[in-house]
């Protein structure tokens, strides 16, 4: 069980620093780009939205919209809006905090069950949580705290906060390293920067792999806020680097995935944070992104809508104002095109829907919902 830095990193460190510009340029995967062979229709289904953050689609069609600023909303298959649903939690909304991702409960259409997860606290003492509730007339009852991320921190930024469940029936959720506490994502102890597994009831999950750490699934991760699972099982995530260094992870119980002990990017300022881009015992990335993409929102699209799409990954790039789809063939990405371009705006969240559209969310205070629609269909 590893829960800190490897022994010998330190006393490394110094020789490796000649070798870290050779390291972070030639090391990271080489971006492919192919042509897509599919044409498309883009919808606007809602807009007005101030900084939609996650969509859920209902049974009876109708979408469920997490914004930021703390609301939650049901735009209707005419592209109406609801007014905020009632009983919905406070959320800290500051600095990159608010209300994020909305899941509904395997059993939806049986027990009305949702999960939202958001940014509680304030200013001194914020962290991660996730609530369920029912949803029954425009109107969230039975709301209950189900999980909270430890330590609480001071600072408004880098929460994780994306949801998904696993084939297995458990729940799954990001957290990030709430940036000034970055050493701590290597201390399994803490629930920072972890891919954190747990019950529908928020209990920790059985099968967890660290005895002392019942609730993390994976460490060492920065901000994660993309989650995907396949039909078969396998876990996909990508998070934020610093300066570079973005990176899509596949996700295996147990295993650490470096930050901040190894990364491919620089910090803020230009200094390294680490000389290492890998390390014994600690994952490589499935991709990486230098420079940055701002990664948010991720799909591994599993329809029969865009057969040329079947099987690939899907990301919204915030900073590029685009998505990336990704070729994923046999576990490895072979290609990288960009797509959405003509939309022009910062692609917050990317979903399948279960009739094999997408959907995108654009950034900002006047948000939209677009539908991704194949010609002819």
């Amino acid at each position: 069980m590893q829960s800190k830095y490897p022994a010998d990193m330190k006393a490394r460190v110094t020789r490796a620093l000649s070798l870290a510009i050779i390291a972070v340029v030639f090391s990271a995967p080489v971006t492919l780009t192919v042509a897509s062979e599919t044409n498309y229709t883009l919808e606007t289904v809602a807009d007005g939205l101030d900084s939609p953050w996650s969509i859920a689609f209902l049974p009876n069609g109708e979408y469920l919209i997490t914004e930021l600023v703390g609301n939650l909303r049901i735009i209707n298959q005419a592209g109406e809006v609801s007014p905020p649903i009632a009983g919905v939690p406070d959320v800290y909304f500051a600095g990159q905090g608010g209300l994020f991702d909305v899941l509904l409960d395997p059993a939806h259409d049986l027990n009305q069950l949702i999960y939202l997860s958001y940014a509680s606290g304030g200013p001194t003492s914020n962290t991660t949580t996730v609530v369920r509730g029912k949803l029954s007339e425009n109107r969230l009852s039975e709301v209950q705290v189900i999980y909270s991320a430890a330590p609480k921190k001071t600072t408004p930024v880098h929460y994780g906060g994306r949801l998904a469940w696993h084939t297995d029936g458990t729940l799954l959720l990001t957290t990030g390293d709430g940036f000034d506490y970055r050493e701590k994502t290597q201390d399994i102890k803490t629930h920072f920067g972890k891919t954190i597994r747990m019950n529908a009831d928020g209990t920790p999950a059985a099968g967890n792999p660290f005895i002392n750490a019942p609730y993390v699934l994976s460490y060492g991760h920065r901000n994660p806020q993309g989650l995907a699972v396949s039909r078969s099982g396998t876990i996909y995530q990508h998070e934020h680097g610093p300066r570079g260094g973005d990176e899509i992870n596949v996700i295996e119980a147990g295993k650490n995935y470096g930050w901040p002990a190894i990364t491919y990017g620089l910090d803020y300022n230009g200094a390294y944070i680490s000389p290492f881009t890998s390390f014994a015992g600690m994952v490589q990335p499935l991709h990486v992104w230098t420079p940055s993409i701002a990664p948010s929102g991720l799909t591994l699209y599993e329809g029969d809508s865009f057969p040329n799409w079947h099987g690939d990954l899907f990301v919204g790039a915030l900073v590029d104002a685009e998505v990336r789809r990704l070729d994923l063939e046999n576990g490895k990405i072979v290609a990288e095109e960009t797509l959405f371009s003509e939309i022009d705006e910062r692609i917050r969240d990317i979903r399948s829907a279960p009739d094999g559209r997408l959907y995108l969310l654009t950034d900002g205070a006047e948000g939209r919902v677009i539908r991704v629609t194949p010609n002819g269909s």
